[in-house]
């Protein structure tokens, strides 16, 4: 039987990318997630960097995840929406989103998700905030951290059109240099800074 160790730690739901990555950084260093619950990670002892760990925000599906299996993608474990898989890094590379559109999807599932818990705790907390109990305050303010968390969402998926674009931009500028054509770039409301950034270093690489 493999070694196993438990932790626990703690990851707000808008969060779910730095807990992939701590999970990614445990199976580099030989710990590979092996089940999950309430704050509880368990982890058995593999070979470092033997395995890609993923989660994702997912309602129960078997044919989904016998899906998963038939890529070499192993379920470790469920809790409440989310599933964790693992699978090895010597099957390839592994990702839950393929392109921009199934990651906003992913994103918007996690959205609803907080906006019909936050908007259920904003209406109990308005009605509780009458009664003789008066912890209304309670539930406002997990509506409060709720709404947080959706904006915090709501500003993930403003990120993966901004790479894409920029993505673009570069590739024409690239596409430009090795044609020897001359590339001109209208400067705009809509210009992102950071491919500004990007071009101007790749630039200075061709001095």
């Amino acid at each position: 039987m493999k070694e196993r160790k438990t932790e626990y730690r703690w990851f707000w739901v808008w969060d779910f990318e730095k807990e992939e990555e701590w999970l990614n950084e445990m199976a580099a260093s030989g710990w590979v997630l092996a089940d999950v619950g309430f704050c509880r990670y368990t982890f058995e002892r593999c070979e470092p960097g033997e395995y890609t760990v993923r989660l994702e925000n997912h309602a129960y599906d078997e044919t989904y995840v016998d899906f998963m299996r038939d890529t070499g993608a192993e379920p470790v474990g469920r809790y409440f929406q989310w599933i964790y898989f693992r699978k090895p890094v010597e099957m390839g590379r592994f990702d839950l989103f393929s392109d921009i559109d199934s990651r906003i999807s992913h994103l918007d599932r996690i959205g609803k998700s907080l906006a019909m818990i936050g908007g259920a705790n904003l209406l109990i907390g308005i009605v509780n905030s009458f009664g003789p109990s008066h912890l209304g305050w309670v539930n406002l303010l997990c509506a409060t951290l709720l709404m947080y968390g959706l904006g915090r969402i709501h500003g993930e998926k403003g990120k993966p059109g901004e790479r894409t674009q920029t993505s673009r931009i570069i590739e024409v500028f690239e596409t430009g240099l090795q044609d020897n054509t001359a590339v001109f770039f209208c400067v705009c409301n809509t210009f992102i800074p950071p491919v500004f950034i990007e071009l101007k270093g790749k630039c200075d690489i061709l001095r």
